[in-house]
């Protein structure tokens, strides 16, 4: 049996599991005090936006699955679309369709109403309750991890073009250390500012509450501050885009595997994809496959690498373009697609979509060296004693884009996903929303109870996620053995994000995959790269897995601050 580096945890009444544990401790601090799990996951993802306000913004995107124990499943997309404002030539016409660092990338904030928006409909706690940590942790501070400090410096060039930035993430203009005390006063005033203004509509009941809290966000005083600081400074941001907007509440798409079903966010992110790659997959006999052996790798990264020329060719905002997606997800699309995966030849570049599409682009960037990280993400899942469960991949990093002046606020950079070529699927026009990486999502059991799981990586989330299910699913690892075992990434699609390099051919993999199947995968074909042993570039997977008896086995991630938390 393969011991686990990191010790499981194992509960009957509720677990929370976050990309910080700070924020783990967030959410299991609602759990009891009475809270139920979408009161718990939001209190969470709060927090990360403070605790890892580098890779989590409170006004970026939160996309989010919630689970009632009534068992009907919904998503909040949590994603902004375009200002309204947009041309949607000006990036071809003066950026030579680049879309630049700065106010230019920003879309429409979401990430408030999409929390206020899970409370609503299925919490049962204030916004203030929830927000509690996340306040505290800004107001008092926090020692600074490792992991963000090595963020901050690597994007310290970023950081220093914006006085605002630099203010926050290099107090007195130096880089903090692991370890240093991490303040963010204005960050916590503006979430203060939301609770006040909740608190002064108490007497109209809590729902007139949380909508107080949210206008605070999209029709008070910050989002006053935030268009004022668009007009003045050449972004597009105004008063329309933010009073107007609604988060988009839908049904997950789905497939069976694993005797159970497996649920996942719609086109608006790359959810599907994960949907496609597990069609492909559970038709091979794995189980009788050699764990991480160069068969079992290869099926695994061309079935990705399908599924993804397929996302780039065709995916974008449903509202905006026709995606064939339940052709996509269906088992007839997945055998027609799984006629062009060679089980003894790799791909040398992005396959052809198995539906083509019309327009003609141009070819995708290559990149050389090493792909870059992408803007990273963090994630956060509870379950309650009820039966309830939540998953969110909160999101959006402070470095590509101003913080707003007072606010501590850098509203959502999320354009980096868009194309500037507004041809492209996932390219800019007013409204549109970019194509989301992050995409939370569920499993469920036979006996019909949530498994939460996700994790942040750019392009590497699904990956990571397929592997962390074949390892859980198919070869029936314990759940913290599935999370840490070792990952592959193919990086033969165009990267979601500006300036969109892929990296034909090219196969990352962590050095624990052993020396003979990375020669094998090479002997197939595969542009084999070496990772370090483990690297949170690999993803970092966080799940609460449904155990015998009616128990809770939650798994955290080694690669990254993550924390179990629950009883």
């Amino acid at each position: 049996m393969i011991e686990p580096w990191k010790t499981e945890v194992a509960g009957t009444r509720h677990m929370a599991v976050a990309g910080h544990y700070l924020a783990a401790h967030a959410a299991f601090m609602v759990l009891e005090a009475g809270g139920n799990a979408v009161d718990a996951g939001v209190a969470g993802g709060l927090a990360l936006g403070v605790v890892q306000s580098d890779l989590v913004n409170i006004a970026g995107v939160a996309p989010i699955m919630i689970r009632p124990a009534s068992g009907t499943t919904i998503t909040i997309d949590g994603l902004g679309g375009w200002p309204r404002g947009l041309d949607p030539d000006l990036f071809m016409r003066e950026h030579g369709g680049a879309i630049p660092h700065g106010l230019l990338r920003t879309v429409v904030p979401a990430a408030p109403a999409a929390w206020i928006q899970a409370l609503q409909q299925f919490g049962t706690m204030s916004f203030g309750e929830v927000a509690h940590s996340a306040i505290r942790l800004a107001r008092e501070g926090f020692p600074l991890h490792r992991l963000t400090a090595s963020v901050i410096a690597e994007h310290e060039a970023e950081y220093r073009r914006w006085p605002s930035n630099t203010a926050i993430y290099m107090p007195g203009g130096k880089l903090p250390q692991a370890g240093d005390l991490f303040r963010q006063k204005d960050l916590g005033r503006s979430l203060q500012y939301m609770v006040d203004q909740e608190a002064a509509s108490a007497s109209r009941g809590r729902e007139a509450g949380l909508g107080a809290a949210r206008d605070a966000f999209y029709r008070g005083d910050l989002g006053r501050q935030i268009v004022a600081f668009h007009e003045a400074n050449g972004g597009l941001l105004r008063e329309r885009d933010l009073t107007d907007y609604q988060v988009s509440i839908d049904s997950p798409v789905a497939t069976d595997f694993a005797g159970g079903r497996l649920l996942a966010c719609g086109v608006w992110c790359q959810g599907p994809t994960l949907i496609q790659v597990i069609n492909l997959l559970k038709s091979f006999d794995l189980g009788s496959l050699t764990h991480n052996s160069p068969e079992h790798l290869h099926l695994v990264i061309e079935s990705i690498k399908l599924a993804f020329a397929d996302r780039e060719h065709l995916f974008g905002d449903p509202r905006f373009v026709d995606v064939p997606v339940e052709r996509l997800i269906s088992a007839v699309y997945a055998d027609e697609r799984r006629a062009a995966l060679r089980p003894d030849r790799a791909y040398p570049d992005l396959p052809p979509p198995g539906i083509q599409h019309a327009t003609v682009r141009e070819p995708a960037l290559v990149g050389a060296g090493d792909p870059p990280p992408p803007p990273d993400t963090s994630y956060v899942c509870t379950v309650d004693r009820w039966g309830n469960a939540f998953s969110a991949t909160p999101s959006d990093v402070s470095y590509q884009s101003q913080v707003i002046p007072g606010t501590g606020l850098v509203p959502s950079s999320r354009g980096s996903a868009s194309w500037g070529d507004p041809r492209h699927p996932s390219g800019v026009a007013p409204g549109k929303r970019p194509r989301l990486t992050p995409n939370p999502a569920m499993w469920i059991s036979p006996d019909g109870r949530a498994m939460p799981f996700g994790t942040p990586g750019g392009d590497v989330q699904i990956q990571a996620m397929t592997q962390f299910l074949l390892n859980l699913l198919v070869f029936k690892q314990h759940p913290q053995v599935a999370v840490e075992q070792p990952r592959v990434a193919t990086y033969s699609q165009p990267d979601t994000f500006e300036p969109h390099p892929a990296f034909p051919g090219m196969v990352k993999a962590e050095a624990r995959i052993a020396e003979e199947s990375v020669a094998g995968l090479k002997a197939l074909g595969h542009q084999m790269s070496p990772w370090p042993e483990r690297t949170h570039l690999a993803g970092s997977i966080c799940a609460i897995v449904p155990g015998p008896g009616g128990s809770m086995v939650a798994a955290s991630d080694h690669r990254r601050p993550t924390y179990a938390l629950g009883w």
